[in-house]
């Protein structure tokens, strides 16, 4: 740790200038030589580190996005070209140049931290061996290995033995409960970072080896930072667990308010703004109108919570607009096509009717077309054959050689039957 931190004393300077402007604020108020003074300092220097990069951290996230976006393609690559691994990465490589995405973005956060991490070990191990860094002159020196923090010097490190701890006028064992009891809550702050970014702010309709990746990570850093923690100095413990708590917090705004397209934390997010809007009749803010106009524009590549968020529009007779505004319509009438725009509603069909019902009316229909047609009087002349009695009584009678029942009461063929011939001995 000593050498990868002496490549870096060439920023230890301005680190151990801003600590001690900070001090010099802090030490009017809680004295020169108190743990508060140094410790807040160290706190300011992380948060003034965090601020700066702050834009980084907005290109870590849509570089995140961008790369959740792809994965679904970069897996039909690796399946395309699993036995071609020169081929797979210049596919990969022309994908990430198309898309304009680089996979390296979402690390630019610790990477541009990391030699302000190692300058302030850098300046903290030369405290505690007594050697001046930067603008830390003999005076500031001494006043530094004063400070402790709950009983626990800066330069002190879990794994300090007996005297060297005496020579920093602290005892063995607060230092190792004060290094352990920041350790553990350093892992976990980094733990539950990584843990409601992969259980709220992914999309859980992608099933990648990414997301297997990115689980993996959440129990291996945490494991990491345990057991390099123990060789670190209170103050870099401090300088660590601020940091980690900082993006834990960073990490929960973006979350609440710009979750990830397909994740838990956008069906939470869109419940909230359903809610809003359907009680104002309009979106409080630009932000909110950005997040409306990208779901009208997607119209069919909505996915499930963005569907139900324009449904929801629908039922309370309001409809969204491709600028992002939300406009009253005429009740539930009212629909939202797949674009966004309104569209009336459908005519109503009429009732089916059962067979019965068909029947009925086919029948009765006929009925009464057959008594507009026929006439009112028949004369005795007029009438048919069938209507005299005598011509329905010949009608009736069956004819000689046959007998009275039908075919399908005798259950015999029409026409005489032939006998039947004696059998042949």
């Amino acid at each position: 740790m000593d050498t990868i931190a002496s490549l870096f004393s060439f920023i230890t300077t301005p680190v151990s200038w801003v600590i001690v402007q900070f001090h010099t604020v802090y030490g009017a108020l809680f004295g020169d030589d108190t743990g508060w003074a140094w410790g807040l300092s160290i706190v300011s220097l992380v948060i003034l580190i965090r601020i700066c990069l702050i834009p980084l951290f907005v290109k870590q996230i849509k570089a995140t996005r961008a790369m959740q976006t792809l994965q679904p393609e970069m897996k039909k690559i690796q399946e395309r070209y699993k036995n071609d691994k020169q081929r797979q990465s210049e596919e990969m490589m022309k994908l990430y140049k198309e898309t304009g995405t680089n996979p390296l973005s979402s690390c630019l956060p610790i990477l541009a931290q990391s030699p302000f991490f190692f300058a302030l070990y850098h300046v903290l191990n030369s405290i505690a061996n007594n050697d001046t860094i930067g603008v830390i002159n003999e005076s500031l020196l001494q006043s530094a290995q004063k400070a402790h923090i709950f009983g626990a010097p800066l330069a002190a490190t879990f794994t300090d033995s007996a005297a060297e701890a005496s020579a920093l006028d602290a005892s063995i064992t607060t230092v190792r409960i004060v290094t352990a009891i920041m350790i553990v809550l350093m892992s976990l702050s980094q733990f539950y970072t990584q843990r409601q970014l992969m259980t709220k702010n992914v999309d859980t309709t992608v099933k990648t080896p990414f997301m297997q990746q990115q689980k993996m990570l959440m129990y291996i850093f945490p494991i990491m930072f345990a057991v390099f923690g123990i060789n670190f100095p209170v103050g870099v413990l401090v300088y660590w667990l601020t940091t980690n708590v900082w993006t834990m917090g960073q990490q929960m705004y973006v979350i609440h308010n710009n979750p990830t397209p397909g994740s838990k934390a956008q069906a939470a997010y869109l419940e909230r703004l359903l809610k809003h809007v359907t009680r104002h009749g309009k979106t409080r803010n630009r932000r909110e109108r950005a997040i409306v106009k990208a779901i009208v524009v997607k119209g069919r590549d909505r996915n499930e919570y963005e569907r139900k968020f324009i449904n929801g529009l629908n039922k309370e007779g309001l409809a969204a607009q491709t600028d992002g505004t939300v406009i009253k319509g005429e009740a539930s009438a009212v629909a939202t096509a797949e674009d966004g725009t309104p569209t009336p509603a459908r005519r109503q069909q009429p009732k089916r009717q059962t067979k019965a019902q068909r029947q009925a009316g086919v029948t009765k229909t006929a009925d009464d077309a057959e008594q507009q047609s026929a006439p009112t009087s028949l004369s005795k002349s007029d009438e048919p054959e069938d209507a005299t009695p005598a011509a329905a009584a010949k009608k009736a009678a069956p004819k000689p050689g046959t007998s009275g029942r039908s075919k399908a009461q005798s259950g015999q063929r029409k026409g005489q039957q032939r006998p039947k011939s004696p059998s042949k001995k």
